[in-house]
């Protein structure tokens, strides 16, 4: 695996694999890699003959008084797991190589309607930086395919919705969230949890699991059954941010007739804030 920091030299290498005829996957990433990421990577190396990983915490998309200072970033194990995965080329570029006339006049990418409410509410800007990010990587490794996990799902509904919008000859894939056995989501944030946070933790999920028992059984009075998660959430030491039931395909508000739906949810152990989601095809459990 070779990595390169400057954009003149990825687009050498990518260039290169290319011309020998080769399908281009991609994963970006901001580092710090888990199970979770190298999933991805490995479903790209299944798909693609070449595949690219980018590690790059990418400022654009931390707002005040986030972490991203204290991100963890730790370079050489990550190449070791990108390596072992099947990953052929690392693009780690530094701030001033992805944005060197600075951020403040740097165009931005908008994602209308999926990018607005739950995570986007939360965090104002947050997706415009993922998408302007992603948008500027996209370019810059003109992938065949890139694989996104669905932890972030709002995230990768951004993404569809870009690619489509754009008109970008890229395919989207989205794979399963990687969990621990408790069931707590992989996350490079799981790392900042102190062992009692840590031990409360999966009760994020835990409530997921409430909510879609009960649509499954043909419970539909939504605001009751995100009530009683909220409370569980609550009674174990979490702070719930939101936690709601959306229609899976277009992130809108779920009504009872809907059948594929997506509950969703963010909470704070601390000061980590944690994400997670759990889609439900009631057609199947019906």
């Amino acid at each position: 695996m070779n990595t390169v920091k400057t954009i003149r030299e990825l687009r050498a290498a990518v260039a290169l694999a290319r011309a020998e005829g080769k399908q281009i996957g991609f994963v970006p990433t901001m580092g710090n890699l888990h199970a979770g990421h190298i999933a991805l990577v490995e479903k790209a190396a299944q798909r693609a003959d070449f595949v690219v990983a980018s590690i790059f915490v990418n400022p654009l998309q931390f707002g005040p008084g986030e972490d991203l200072g204290s991100y963890p970033r730790t370079l050489a194990a990550d190449q070791e797991k990108l390596l072992d995965a099947g990953c052929h080329l690392l693009f780690h570029p530094e701030v001033d190589e992805m944005y060197p006339g600075g951020m403040a006049g740097q165009t931005r990418v908008s994602v209308q309607g999926v990018s607005e409410g739950l995570c986007g509410a939360s965090r104002p800007g947050h997706f415009d930086g993922v998408a302007t990010v992603v948008t500027k990587l996209f370019n810059l490794v003109q992938p065949d395919l890139a694989v996104f996990g669905q932890k972030d799902f709002q995230q990768l509904a951004v993404i569809r919705t870009l690619v489509h919008d754009l008109n970008m000859p890229v395919q989207i894939f989205g794979e399963p969230t990687i969990r621990a056995d408790d069931g707590l989501a992989l996350s490079s944030r799981n790392g900042y949890l102190n062992a009692e946070q840590r031990a409360a933790a999966p009760t994020l999920y835990r409530s997921l699991q409430q909510v879609a028992t009960a649509l499954g059984g043909g419970e539909r009075d939504f605001a009751k059954l995100v009530e009683a998660a909220r409370q569980q959430q609550l009674t174990a030491g979490l702070r719930p941010d939101y936690l709601e039931i959306r229609e899976a395909n277009s992130l809108r508000p779920a009504t009872a007739s809907d059948r594929q739906l997506v509950i969703l949810t963010a909470a704070f152990l601390g000061s980590t804030r944690l994400i997670d989601n759990l889609t439900l095809d009631l057609d199947a459990t019906a």
